[in-house]
């Protein structure tokens, strides 16, 4: 048996004839049990908040999106449609128009964006299932609106009074040399239902017919400014963008949703990585108590050191006894803090103690945060007992 071990063993099962040593050991012990329970639970809260956070937008956004690279718009052609309907992979794709508007009603305006969408569009997406009020009817006369944008102007489903839609004309010259009623093109609609995500995306939409937008913002009807694409299960991301690439050409961009949503996804990542380094600060101070309990341990156990140096120990074998004395200390407080938290995340899940409003926090149990929040307090672990263990010195156990 490697005899640091089976020491370092020993040590860490029995208790020192000083009862202060005991007790400092047994908080050292308690300090990283609830060090490392207390990082896999914020670790486990930030990813249950980034799956939250990013189930408000996957309703919007589909798995790919094809976008102009230069403007506003792009055209598809019949040909290149019928070549997408036959890409192997794909579930569905649907085209779209958007455009910032002015809204008004009532005398009452609101600037957003129209989404001029096809009859494909909720199968593509899931946005339909955001409708909380009315029914999702999008046609001729009938669009969707956001709770925000509801609420700003004062909207009701009832149809008596029509919502404007004020697009600006396309065209060259000065606004200042144009007279109002040719700036502008006006659509009356009613709203046949209200979708509700979260308060930036309900105060940006309203959706229309595509060949409706079309004709509000004068473009024919080749002309979109996106393209959105579900892909099946089993579908391969990599090879079907490829060929969606090949299919649309250079002037058009095809993006996944982590891309459509580059600026959510680093802002969450920065939280996570900010929420870890804080908590860790906390780790590497709390583990400085590893390093006393070591301390205290190698002078609390001097005659034994002596008396096994006398046996034909070495330095090295007897820093060695202390060095994996703290591993094993900080590793077994490690994995009984991850069990620990293991327990809370599992029964948050299950039964929803905490809640935010009438919804559950949200939270996620993830493999990667074990390994992490593991990894983490051994390699603090290492560092603390590598310093406390090298105390160890000719002159201590000569002192003894």
């Amino acid at each position: 048996m490697n005899f640091p071990l089976y020491i370092a063993k020993r040590y860490v099962r029995s208790k020192s004839s000083q009862n202060a040593v005991n007790i400092i050991n047994f908080i050292t012990f308690l300090v990283i049990v609830i060090g490392s329970a207390a990082l896999f639970l914020v670790l486990s809260g930030f990813a249950g908040l980034k799956t939250f956070s990013l189930s408000f937008t996957n309703a919007f956004d589909p798995d790919l999106k094809a976008q102009p690279a230069i403007g506003k718009v792009f055209s598809i052609s019949p040909e290149k449609e019928n070549r997408l309907a036959s890409v192997e992979g794909l579930a569905s794709y649907s085209k779209e128009l958007e455009e910032k508007v002015v809204l008004s009603f009532n005398k009452k305006m609101d600037i957003a964006n129209i989404k001029g969408v096809d009859s494909k569009y909720t199968i593509t997406t899931g946005v339909d299932s955001t409708v909380y009020w009315g029914i999702w009817s999008v046609n001729n006369q009938q669009g969707i609106a956001g709770d925000g944008i509801m609420r700003t102007l004062g909207l009701g489903i009832d149809g008596r009074k029509p919502l404007k839609v004020l697009a600006l004309k396309p065209g060259t010259g000065s606004l200042a040399q144009r007279s109002p009623n040719d700036m502008y093109n006006v659509l009356p609609i009613s709203i046949s239902g209200v979708y509700s995500v979260e308060a930036s995306l309900d105060n940006k939409y309203v959706f229309l017919d595509l060949k409706l937008a079309q004709a509000l913002l004068e473009k024919d009807s080749t002309q979109v400014s996106g393209i959105n694409f579900k892909i099946v299960p089993e579908g391969n991301e990599v090879a079907i963008r490829e060929k969606l690439k090949t299919i649309l050409g250079d002037k058009v961009l095809v993006k996944n949703r982590r891309e459509l949503n580059s600026n959510l996804y680093k802002m969450l990542n920065t939280e996570n990585i900010a929420a870890y380094l804080i908590f860790t600060l906390v780790l590497i101070i709390a583990l400085f108590n590893v390093v006393g309990a070591i301390i205290m341990m190698i002078l609390d156990k001097q005659q034994n050191s002596k008396t096994l140096y006398s046996l034909g120990a070495t330095l090295k074998e007897l820093r060695r006894i202390y060095f994996v004395q703290g591993i094993l200390v900080t590793t077994f407080g490690g994995i009984i803090g991850v069990l620990l938290g293991s327990v809370l995340i599992g029964s948050q899940l299950a039964f929803g103690w905490v809640k935010i409003g009438s919804i559950d926090y949200p939270v996620e149990y993830q493999l990667q945060n074990v390994v992490l929040v593991l990894g983490t307090i051994i390699i603090l672990g290492v560092i603390a007992s590598k310093i406390a263990s090298s105390r160890i010195n000719q002159k201590l156990i000569a002192s003894a």
